[in-house]
């Protein structure tokens, strides 16, 4: 490939092709090669997205050409995700630290709290919600930005996550509310109860995330795999939140493309699985009183699996 001018434009267009040519994959906050060297480059130059055209056009000093080239050229050498070289992704209109230590956020669960989980539930009466397998926090400090009203828990089997989430509770400034645990599941969770759980679990079977690009292979595996079939953290998961759910409350969690198994391993649940107008597939929704009818069976395939 011939040298580019140097401009962020042309920068820009150069990295897109280069990633064409060494079969990237896109999928850590961005769907195509354009996105993704748009989004090293802006954040090498330090330019916001919402500057003006014109500035993608101005000549570029020779040390920030070659920064923001290398850092395009680091994207092909390593294969790591942008959000990764850069530090920093975007969740719900916030951004966030991200390291390898974390997934990169992406979940469509971004729009249900954008519009306060409604109208599954009356956004002015919520108290206390909860975040299981909390990652970077992103899920729960955006709740607890959308909530101001909520006390925020979030937890994560990983001490090293939240870590990365403690950075970003007090990047957002939201220490005091977004209390983090270190906890599997709902286990250091005795006694309490929440009007919202929500999660974003693992929920990869085994021989697919053998198989995934080698981006995904950045990201901490425990993040991803959820045994042979990806369920099973979604049904321990079942098995105990009706413990920890308000009476009117709403359990909310994605389990991705695995929900055909799901739907399968449950076929008397009468599952909500919603729709996204941005994108993303595989949430579900489980109110209260569904889940306290059908725990018998929650509770059955639970023990079942574990005894397999």
């Amino acid at each position: 490939m011939s040298e580019p001018e140097k401009t962020a434009r042309a920068l820009i267009a150069w990295g897109a092709e280069s990633f064409d040519e060494a079969g990237l994959v896109c999928g850590h906050g961005t769907d195509n090669s354009l996105d993704e060297a748009a989004a090293l480059v802006l954040h090498s130059l330090s330019i916001d997205y919402d500057q003006p055209d014109s500035v993608l056009d101005m000549p570029l000093a020779e040390p920030d050409f070659v920064r923001a080239r290398e850092l395009l050229e680091l994207r092909v050498k390593t294969r790591r995700p942008a959000a990764y070289l850069t530090g920093e992704a975007w969740f719900a209109g916030m951004p966030f630290f991200v390291d390898e230590r974390v997934l990169v956020p992406r979940s469509p669960i971004a729009e249900l709290i954008a519009a306060r989980f409604s109208p599954w539930i009356d956004p002015h009466r919520i108290g206390n919600i909860v975040d299981i397998g909390t990652g970077s926090g992103c899920i729960a400090i955006a709740c607890a930005t959308a909530f101001p009203q909520a006390r925020v828990d979030a937890t994560d089997v990983s001490s090293e996550a939240l870590d990365v989430a403690r950075i970003n509770a007090a990047r957002h400034g939201l220490e005091a509310r977004v209390n983090l645990i270190e906890s599997d599941l709902f286990a250091a969770l005795a006694g309490k109860t929440y009007d919202i759980i929500v999660s974003n679990p693992p929920y990869v079977p085994r021989e697919e995330v053998e198989q995934l690009a080698d981006e995904f292979h950045h990201e901490p595996e425990s993040g991803l795999l959820a045994g042979d079939d990806g369920l099973d953290i979604v049904v321990r998961m079942l098995s105990k939140a009706a413990n920890h759910l308000a009476a009117d409350g709403i359990l909310v969690v994605e389990v991705g493309y695995t929900h055909e198994a799901l739907q399968a391993q449950y076929p008397q649940v009468p599952f909500i699985w919603l729709d996204f107008e941005n994108g993303g597939t595989g949430v579900f929704l489980l109110e209260a009183a569904v889940l306290q009818k059908h725990q018998a069976i929650f509770d059955h395939v639970a023990q079942q699996r574990s005894a397999s």
